[in-house]
């Protein structure tokens, strides 16, 4: 059978779309309402702007003390409550927020399931429109949906987030413990696939299998986008329950590139510019010039602020697990790169070989640790003071071996 998403989404019903259109919901909603608690509510929950205002500013916009603010708020939730229609305007939006849910587990970090009835539900054509529909989503489900949506905050082990009225926790409170464990424990990152792996293989999981072997209706691959990484959302489809719980983790998060792991860890929330270089350049894989390197950091946009290319150079000079390997390039020492000049590392190439080499298999091994022309290496070879050429192959000179 079709989920109710399927038939509203799949069919393109207009008039179906419009209701799950937290804007319009609020806005018919609010019609029942007088200007000025129109206005109270709409300032006090970024209704209209994205902004949320303190009681004491909105007091001061209407001449009021705070108090008499929080009491025009709380009489028109109040009112609101009470509505008539209230169950026809929010009931399409209240079976696809149950069935959300329902899907991933009885549970969704606040912001992961905004973000997924936004993706459902609204036209936005910008960040700001995004924002403020999240907090007329929120506004509906905390302050109107309350007998069927539980909103929690101040758990041990997750993140505020809602739930289904009926929903335990246990089960998945004992899972969340021993998985932030084998995190800690194993101490690498890893993608989403091999973290829901992971959490498969605990006590925790198959303790309780049953409860985490559900039918899976709702394709929710559309609001798993990134411009650094891609998931697999087949894998996040087929489990959704462990995928919400990671989402909801206090203590684990998911850095700019798609990995796991906790979230102090420097690979996941990058401290200093050290930190993100080094993470920019593992997850380019290659080597690239310090500008470029700049430049990806304020594309990625860790934090607010601002990477400067100098900035940048000084680190990658001042750093022995940074190697230039040509003009400007730099590459991680951990990838094999070698310093010196080319001379140096053919000499060091034929040093570990076990016999002299033809020019096409040391080519090969240079261009593995430094990024030059082949001519370049050619070049090198041609120093008669420190190779000699016996055969095709090449070898170094007695007094420099």
């Amino acid at each position: 059978m079709d989920s109710i998403l399927d038939k509203i989404i799949d069919n393109q019903k207009a008039e179906e779309v419009a209701k799950l259109n937290a804007v319009e919901i609020v806005n018919n909603l609010f019609s029942e309402l007088s200007d000025r608690e129109r206005d109270v509510l709409s300032r006090r929950f970024g209704l209209r702007n994205g902004n949320k205002e303190t009681l004491e500013k909105v007091g001061g916009v209407h001449s009021l003390t705070r108090e008499r603010i929080r009491q025009i708020e709380a009489n028109s939730i109040k009112k609101l409550r009470q509505l008539d229609k209230l169950a026809e305007y929010v009931d399409t939006l209240k079976k696809v927020i149950s069935q959300l849910l329902e899907e991933h587990g009885g549970l969704m970090e606040r912001h992961y399931l905004l973000e997924a009835l936004v993706g459902f539900s609204a036209d936005s054509s910008g960040d700001e429109e995004e924002i403020v529909h999240k907090h007329n989503l929120d506004f509906l489900i905390a302050k109107l949906l309350h007998d069927e949506f539980e909103e929690v905050s101040n758990s041990k082990f997750f993140l505020d987030f809602y739930k289904l009225k009926h929903q335990t926790l246990d089960h998945l409170e004992q899972l969340a413990g021993e998985l932030v464990s084998k995190i800690e424990e194993t101490k690498k990152t890893l993608n989403t696939k091999e973290l829901i792996s992971l959490s498969q293989e605990l006590e925790g999981y198959n303790k309780n299998k049953d409860k985490f072997d559900i039918n899976y209706n709702i394709d929710i691959s559309q609001i798993l986008k990134s411009d650094l990484f891609k998931e697999e959302a087949e894998v996040i489809n087929t489990n959704k329950i462990l995928y919400s719980l990671l989402r909801a983790l206090k203590k684990v998060d998911q850095n700019k590139f798609g990995d796991w792991g906790i979230n102090d860890w420097r690979d996941i929330k990058p401290k200093t510019i050290n930190d993100k270089i080094y993470l920019t350049l593992k997850n380019h894989g290659k080597p690239i010039h310090f500008v470029e390197i700049a430049d990806k950091i304020n594309v990625i946009g860790f934090d607010k602020k601002k990477a400067n290319a100098a900035t940048v150079h000084n680190e990658l000079i001042l750093d022995d697990k940074y190697i230039l390997v040509g003009r400007g390039l730099y590459g991680l020492k951990e990838w094999g790169y070698k310093e010196g000049t080319v001379v140096d590392v053919i000499k060091e190439i034929l040093r570990e070989s076990n016999g002299p080499l033809t020019r096409d298999e040391i080519i090969e091994k240079v261009l593995d640790k430094r990024v030059v022309k082949k001519t370049t290496i050619v070049l090198a070879l041609m120093n008669k003071d420190m190779f000699k050429k016996i055969s095709n192959k090449y070898q170094l000179m007695e007094a420099n071996k």
